[in-house]
């Protein structure tokens, strides 16, 4: 990693760190100053990295200029009980060309996931999810992407990059290593029809804001992702106004709260981005007090991580198999130690999909099975195998 990438947080910012209780958040954390310098990756679990990058925006003027408060109110918080340690490596500021700010989060992202921490990005325009998936390049591994977004933001192949047609780049573009794309909470209305034919088609997940709300039911499609992005309009204006682009209807605070909480829990999710905070429209820290909020609730989930995903090893797995009409069976694995659930997808070869074996499901897929259904996420991830 190129640290000179990286600039230190706000003298002021670390200034009001000192000022906090010797038990809150900032005074128990390594923290990029410009005294100290970058702190040193050793035993780090989760490190936080700030971009400042709002070029490619849409209608979202500012976002990424000042990540300060979000930091002053993460800061003031008490931890939980975390026996994990946690860096805050400053911020990626934006280079001379929006492609500079790409190459510099793709360097870091990739550097930081090599030595197996998990990281946190505060953005910035939500095109920076597309330099986050292109970090992944030189892991030599299929990617699933999960985004909470009232969007999709495919646009067309031929537009520019932004932040409202960065997935089509990431689905169209090579090396393509996306093997699955999942939305959160779209809104039908700020979507065209054509759209949504073409994720369904391309055996992608999507669920409809009212869908989510069922957020157990979430749980298996975020412990399946390795990227989590999340657009803060995704979430209602009443609940958070800092970004220009907030709507009436979306998740309310402590439901994007709790999304966070289950991707933390995931064993497979790498990075965590939360994107289009714009402080200029921001009421009394409502906003950044939020994804303050929801960087906490996300380390928690980091902090209690089962670590039971049944890569090779299934003696500590229950194991269900039920045999469908005309169909081989689908085996189905109950973990002893937290109780979730996986499927077996039938691959063909032992390929680069080999990881994606075993997906994460809810004990209503394997109710359906039994009534000789097929589970729907089975299903479209057997047809991208075949």
């Amino acid at each position: 990693m190129n640290s000179d990438f990286l600039s230190p947080i706000d003298e002021k910012v670390f200034a009001y760190t000192v000022l906090q209780s010797p038990n809150s958040i900032g005074r128990n954390i390594e923290i990029h100053t410009i005294q100290n310098g970058v702190p040193s990756l050793d035993e780090v679990a989760v490190a936080i990295v700030g971009v400042k990058e709002g070029r490619n925006s849409v209608n979202n003027n500012g976002c990424g200029e000042d990540l300060s408060e979000i930091r002053k109110e993460f800061y003031e918080l008490f931890p939980g009980k975390w026996s994990l340690k946690i860096a805050d490596l400053g911020n990626i500021e934006a280079g001379n060309k929006v492609e500079d700010t790409y190459y510099a989060v793709a360097d870091v992202v990739s550097y930081l996931v090599k030595k197996n921490i998990t990281v946190v990005l505060i953005g910035g325009s939500q095109d920076i999810t597309y330099a986050n998936y292109r970090a992944y390049d030189k892991l030599d591994q299929t990617i699933n992407l999960s985004v909470i977004d009232n969007r999709f933001d495919l646009g067309t192949i031929e537009e520019d990059l932004s932040a409202n047609s960065y997935l089509s780049k990431i689905i169209m573009e090579e090396p393509n290593n996306l093997f699955n794309y999942s939305n959160l909470g779209y809104q039908t209305y700020f979507n065209s029809q054509e759209e949504i034919n073409l994720l369904q088609n391309l055996y992608f997940d999507t669920f409809r804001l009212g869908e989510v709300k069922k957020l157990e039911l979430m749980e298996p499609i975020l412990r399946d992702a390795d990227i989590v992005s999340i657009d803060i309009g995704a979430v209602r204006l009443s609940d958070a106004p800092g970004n220009k682009n907030a709507v009436p209807n979306g998740f309310y605070g402590e439901e994007l709260c709790a999304i966070a909480r289950y991707a933390g829990i995931s064993d497979k999710v790498t990075s965590f981005g939360i994107y289009e905070f714009n402080g200029r429209y921001d009421n009394n820290n409502q906003t950044s007090s939020l994804i303050a909020q929801t960087i906490w609730y996300f380390i928690e989930g980091v902090n209690f991580r089962a670590k039971d995903y049944p890569y090779s090893c299934k003696e500590n797995y229950q194991k269900f198999s039920v045999i469908l009409e005309d169909d081989d069976p689908i085996n189905f694995y109950k973990s002893d130690k937290s109780g979730r659930w996986w499927m077996e997808i039938n691959l063909i070869s032992d390929n680069k999909y080999k990881r994606h074996a075993l997906i994460p499901c809810a004990y209503q897929d394997y109710a359906q099975a039994l009534e000789q259904k097929i589970p729907e996420r089975w299903y479209k991830a057997q047809q991208k195998l075949t």
